[in-house]
Parts: C-alpha cells; structure tokens; sequence
C-alpha cells in the first residue's frame, strides 16, 4: 500500500517512460523533462507507454525512494497533456493506482468561514 504525504505536491509525467530506469534515470527524467527539483520532497509519478507500470519517485531526509507497480490485467487511466505534465491531489493520485477514471470533475462551491 503507498500513501503519499497529504502536503506534498504530486507531479504526473504524462509522457511515456521507460521502466528500465532507476533512481539516476528517473531523477534526470524530473530535471531534464518536468524541470523540477528531485529533492524537492515532492512526488513525481511516471508510467510507461503501455500504461501497465507506475513508478513514484520522492526524497525523504536519508534518500531517494521509489514505489513500483505492475498491473496484471487492464491499464492506469492516464491522459497525456501539452506540457508532459499534471498536477496531481492525493486523491487523484489513488484513483489512478486503483484505476478509476474521472469523466466529468466538478468541483461545487464551498463556504469558507472567516477567522476573526
């Protein structure tokens, strides 16, 4: 089970990435391709061009970690953008490793309360 921080920001490389690459090729992937810090804290997911295989990268205080998955059957519902690359919530995060694809987002308008 991975669960990403919940104050992190998660980036999602829309592009095809191979899944050969470890730490060094993925962190030059975040640099040279997204044009982010690796060691930003932040996490930066990647999928291959089938859409079979994930790969998370993020950096905590004693090193880099990568989460891997593989899916047997099906494909992760990621969509490719004009940049290479989504911002994503934790949520949305989660929805793509268990597969659920959003058709329409709405998002409704919601009191916020002042502080006094």
């Amino acid at each position: 089970m991975f669960a990403a921080a919940s104050q992190q920001k998660i980036w999602l490389c829309t592009s095809a990435v191979d899944m050969r690459k470890s730490f060094k090729g993925l962190i030059a992937q975040v640099r040279n391709q997204l044009k982010l810090e690796p060691q930003s804290g932040h996490y930066f997911v990647f999928v291959n061009q089938r859409k079979t295989q994930m790969k998370v990268l993020y950096f905590e205080p004693s090193g880099y970690c990568i989460w891997a998955k593989r899916l047997e059957q099906g494909q992760f519902p990621v969509k490719s953008h004009a940049d290479g690359q989504c911002a994503l919530s934790t949520g949305g995060l989660q929805m793509i490793i268990d597969g659920i694809t959003v058709i329409a987002h709405k998002q409704s308008k919601r009191y916020l309360q002042q502080k006094q």
